[in-house]
């Protein structure tokens, strides 16, 4: 019998396998020279096709997992349409910009990056933002992210960054969080990343609701005119809401309280009528301009500061379409940066270059056919008429003989289109290098947008990310991890990194450790190794880069949920009169009480009780009001109201109370912090009175009372 044991033991081992003081190597066992750079035509040339070691590597990272998508699992969707305003034909021949009030229809979709389908949709992560136009001329896919750049700048890169955040694969721990070792070991050895860090450290990663959040191409796209004139685009997508968020203890709880709250917010305000809406804008950089900066253009860990080149608005995108059925719609869209239509075009950046390939693979395994495209959905409003046959759920019923390309059986059918018929073209790009795994020392500046983005932050935003630094570096529990990255915090900020040191019990190291070829051996980690920079930015600080003093922030409340504490005896003049004043603004007003069925009233009356205390947090809405009433001695000293309370005013939300309800907010267990001068809280000796009303909506338009935390942390 032991001998049986050990024959079994010997056959399990076969398969193990452990790198240490190993070469990397192809899947064939071929040694790789070069693990961090696309084999490409010159430094910042396109990438090339014969790549098979980039090809492998990402086609293995596309199908590891069957069937929900690889990154950005958990995500939500709604139909709309997308509206030109500002037509421009000087700039490109794509038919969907062409002439002022034409809609194209649309859907949106949002999501989440890490975490897989049945994660929170408050985790701290990039917010995928793509939309699928479709367009007269086929499908046009814009498939980019809350956040303008990324942490990597070559496509070979990615599988590595996506094996770093996603669970440790000893114990599948943790689940859509990138607080642990792996993700912070891979990035402290990646200095490109650290403008990214700033901004996934920034309150960008836990957003109030998707209809809050901007979204960008991220890539430096080509629009190609009619007379074939190129210039590179920069896409935006600015909200008419304006960027808001929510408060990191905020969001860990509305995560165990409601981990569908953004699905569940949008799905509520399309329903409602309050149609999300953002403004499509364009960044324009002539082809003479291309150099002309202190960053490249094709570095995807770079943005072009709307101070050098302002976003002109193009366009309008309204979603007013819920999905009939999730998964149909949803779940089974397939976005591509590849679909593109006569007049977008793709500049060399390596990553996107990655990406166009990626993306069809990725369909292949998660959808199981070429014929994907056929899914209602995915469908082109545009006729299809191609040589492709058959293959797994195919829908179409070709007719004919014919199933290839040239041919006279067919009359030569389908012919291909010239340009002037609407053909596709590749901008003719002059190319003439040698076939290098390199990067451009254009690439080479890691810090120089990260202080750019940190420096423009407002005192607490700044606050925020200190804070968010301490407690994702305080998960890592490996000590030389949080010591390189405090080195990096360094180079950004040295008085960032000395704030996040205290938080850890850390001191910043004297000397920045760069060991950017880790992974190579000893006798090769110097060879081609470039060592990070820093570039003095033309632009010190950016109100486009702070979601406290962006231009496209707006004070109204439109599809806001208010908490309306109550119990019986409650004043219905007050009630009525908050939930009116609330109505006529696009509010919400919800009534909260200790039981839910109804509250009586103090005329003998009835209201409708939307939640109890045991089914509602004060996470869940953007304020609180106290109604008065002769019910108010329940609430006094109730632990379901003083938490409800005490989290409201630490997120930093508007509380009101007017009449005998003002007694409740005395007794609230932060009522010696409250200060005179606290625009959050809203009084009023007379219940329910328009001027009450009115100063408590004006208030929520401010989103946030921010100043707050001075008294709650100082």
């Amino acid at each position: 019998m032991k001998n049986l044991q050990d024959e079994k033991q010997r056959d399990l081992s076969i398969n193990k396998s452990d790198g240490t003081n190993k070469f990397l190597t192809t899947d064939q066992g071929v040694r790789i020279n070069d693990d961090n750079n696309t084999l490409k035509a010159g430094e910042r040339g396109p990438s090339l096709l014969e790549d098979f070691i980039l090809r492998e590597k990402i086609t293995h990272f596309d199908h590891e997992r069957i069937p929900e998508r690889i990154v950005h699992a958990r995500g939500s969707g709604a139909h709309g349409f997308f509206e030109v305003t500002n037509p421009i034909p000087e700039l490109t021949k794509a038919g969907f910009l062409q002439q002022a009030g034409l809609k194209t229809p649309v859907f949106a979709r949002f999501s989440t990056v890490a975490g897989s389908r049945g994660s929170t949709d408050l985790a701290r992560d990039v917010r995928g933002f793509s939309v699928k136009f479709y367009t007269q001329e086929g499908i046009y896919d814009l498939v980019g992210n809350n956040i303008p750049v990324f942490f990597i700048q070559d496509a070979s890169k990615f599988p590595d960054l996506i094996h770093a955040v996603k669970p440790e694969p000893h114990n599948e721990i943790p689940q859509a969080a990138s607080a642990h070792d792996t993700f912070w070991d891979f990035i402290s050895l990646m200095p490109e990343s650290m403008h990214m860090i700033m901004w996934v450290m920034s309150d960008r990663a836990i957003p109030r609701s998707y209809r809050m959040m901007e979204g960008f191409g991220v890539h430096t796209f080509r629009l190609i005119n009619e007379a074939g004139e190129s210039t590179f685009v920069k896409f935006h997508w600015k909200p008419k809401l304006g960027t808001h968020a929510v408060a990191w203890d905020e969001a860990q709880k509305i995560s165990g309280k409601n981990p569908d709250f953004h699905r569940e917010d949008l799905w509520e305000a399309i329903e409602m009528g309050n149609f999300p809406e953002w403004e499509l804008g364009v960044q324009i950089i002539p082809a003479a301009d291309e150099n002309k900066y202190e960053f490249d253009l094709l570095d995807p860990t770079k943005l072009v500061p709307e101070e050098l080149v302002p976003v002109t608005i193009v366009g309008r995108m309204v979603l007013n379409r819920n999905p009939d059925n999730f998964f149909a719609e949803t779940e089974q869209i397939a976005f591509h940066p590849g679909h593109v239509v006569p007049g977008i075009d793709f500049s060399n950046d390596p990553l996107l270059q990655g990406r166009l390939f990626s993306y069809t693979d990725t369909q292949l395994s998660r959808l199981g056919s070429p014929n994907f495209h056929e899914i209602p959905i995915n469908r082109s409003v545009a006729p299809v008429h191609n040589n492709q046959r058959e293959g797994h759920m195919r829908q179409e019923i070709n007719v004919g003989r014919v199933s290839y390309h040239p041919n006279s059986l067919g009359g030569g059918c389908p012919y291909q289109a010239k340009i002037a018929e609407g053909g596709f073209s590749s901008f003719e790009e002059r190319i003439d290098a040698h076939k290098v795994r390199e990067r451009s020392e254009s690439f080479n500046d890691h810090f120089g947008q990260a202080k750019l983005f940190f420096n423009s932050q407002t005192a607490t935003e700044k606050s925020h990310i200190v804070k968010a630094l301490r407690f994702e570096l305080g998960k890592v529990e490996t000590t030389a991890i949080r010591l390189r990255m405090l080195g990096l915090l360094s180079q950004v900020d040295t008085e960032l990194a000395e704030k996040v040191a205290i938080g850890l019990g850390a001191t910043v190291p004297p000397v920045l450790e760069t060991p950017l070829n880790r992974g190579v051996s000893p006798e090769t980690e110097a060879e081609g190794k470039q060592e990070p920079q820093t570039v003095d930015q033309s632009v010190a600080f950016s109100d486009a880069l702070t979601m406290l003093k962006n231009p496209t922030n707006s004070p109204t409340i439109a599809s806001r949920k208010v908490a309306i504490i109550c119990a019986d005896g409650v004043s219905q003049t007050s009630v009525m009169n908050i939930k009116s004043a609330l109505l006529k603004q696009d509010a919400k007003g919800c009534i909260i009480a200790p039981h839910l069925g109804s509250v009586l009233t103090d005329n003998d009356g009835a209201i409708h009780v939307d939640f109890s205390f045991l089914t509602a947090s004060s996470v869940l809405f953007d304020a609180v009001y106290v109604a008065d009433g002769l019910g108010i001695k329940v609430l006094i000293d109730n632990d379901d109201v003083n938490e409800f309370l005490s989290d409201a005013y630490k997120h930093c939300k508007v509380i009101g109370a007017d009449g005998q309800a003002i007694t409740v907010l005395n007794a609230a267990p932060f009522a010696s912090k409250i200060t005179n001068d606290d625009p959050g809280i809203i009084l009023a000796g007379d219940a329910g009175s328009d001027a009450f009303a009115q100063e408590f909506i004006t208030a929520m338009g401010k989103h946030r009372i921010w100043e707050r935390e001075k008294n709650l942390y100082n």
